[in-house]
């Protein structure tokens, strides 16, 4: 190889090398050629050994402060990866803790409303299951998760005197009680780790006929996970004791969801739904009343 090739190939292999170059050949073309490639100096033949001697120190000079600028941006890049990591902890940390927040608040609203602590989580199992039947797995399936757990945090919006109303609520008040979808979708959608979920609560008292709030979505408009989770909540729902409403058996509630299909639910969510047995749903129910397991099982029922 000539001289710039075996410049080229010493910057490719060798990168940390400080070549000076000796020419015999007058052209300024070659000169410019080699410091571009990162020859240190340019010296034509023939030559004094006083300048090159020269040459070398100076040479030897901007060659190592060229190694300790190379040094100092490796350093700087070392520290920015490393403060990169430690940011990006502190996000997931953060994360967590919203989610966790999130997820306190959703507790205390069920005790507040529904004087029982395990209603969001019951109907969360409840919808994975049914998701499950519908065929949905892997991040999809968390995705629904998240949102049956958090349906109901737009409540936090909502004043005492209609959500813990006693009597029927008035055409003003039920105005103000179905904002909760959008109010849960907003403070869900400000989580980055919970945003795809916030369809789902935006959209969980939406109607396969339309007829539902707050958009009227009709048919598959409506998100599959608001969908699914509809039936869950309903069945819950009716086989739940509540204040104002006497439960009822798994089978009522099973017959009263199969006169709804098509109008309040999806038909095929509610086919999946009634191919299921009986005692799945109450062996759910029993194991949310008297949890064994962690809240990082769920995902996996």
């Amino acid at each position: 190889m000539d001289g710039i090739e075996l410049l080229r190939w010493t910057a490719a292999h060798h990168g940390r090398t400080g070549v000076i170059m000796l020419s015999g050949c007058d052209d300024l073309r070659l000169a410019v050629n080699a410091m571009q490639l990162g020859a240190l100096d340019y010296l034509q033949k023939p030559f004094q050994v006083s300048e090159v001697a020269q040459t070398l120190h100076e040479a030897m000079r901007r060659h190592q402060e060229r190694l300790a600028r190379a040094q100092q941006v490796l350093e700087l890049e070392t520290a920015l990866q490393r403060k990169a990591g430690e940011l990006q902890d502190s996000l997931k940390q953060l994360q967590s803790a919203s989610e966790g927040t999130l997820e306190a608040l959703v507790t205390a609203l069920d005790a507040r409303e529904h004087e029982t602590q395990a209603h969001s989580e019951r109907v969360s199992q409840f919808t994975v299951r049914l998701a499950q039947a519908m065929g949905v797995s892997g991040p999809d399936l968390e995705v629904i998760r998240k949102g049956a757990m958090l349906h109901d945090i737009g409540k936090i919006g909502i004043s005492d005197l209609i959500l813990l109303k006693p009597g029927p609520l008035t055409a003003d008040e039920w105005t103000e009680m179905r904002k909760h979808p959008m109010i849960g979708a907003w403070i869900v959608n400000g989580v980055d780790s919970l945003q795809s979920a916030s369809q789902i609560v935006l959209s969980h008292h939406e109607k396969f006929d339309g007829t539902g709030y707050p958009r009227n979505l009709r048919g598959l408009e409506i998100p599959l996970g608001a969908r699914v989770f509809s039936v869950a909540d309903t069945f819950d729902a009716m086989t739940s004791d509540r204040p104002y409403n006497r439960s009822k058996s798994s089978e009522e509630a099973r017959e009263e969801i199969r006169r709804h299909a098509g109008s309040q639910f999806d038909p095929e969510v509610v086919e999946r739904f009634l191919e299921i047995p009986a005692a799945v749903w109450d062996e759910i129910r029993e194991r949310t009343m008297h949890p064994t397991h962690d809240r990082g099982a769920m995902a996996l029922i």
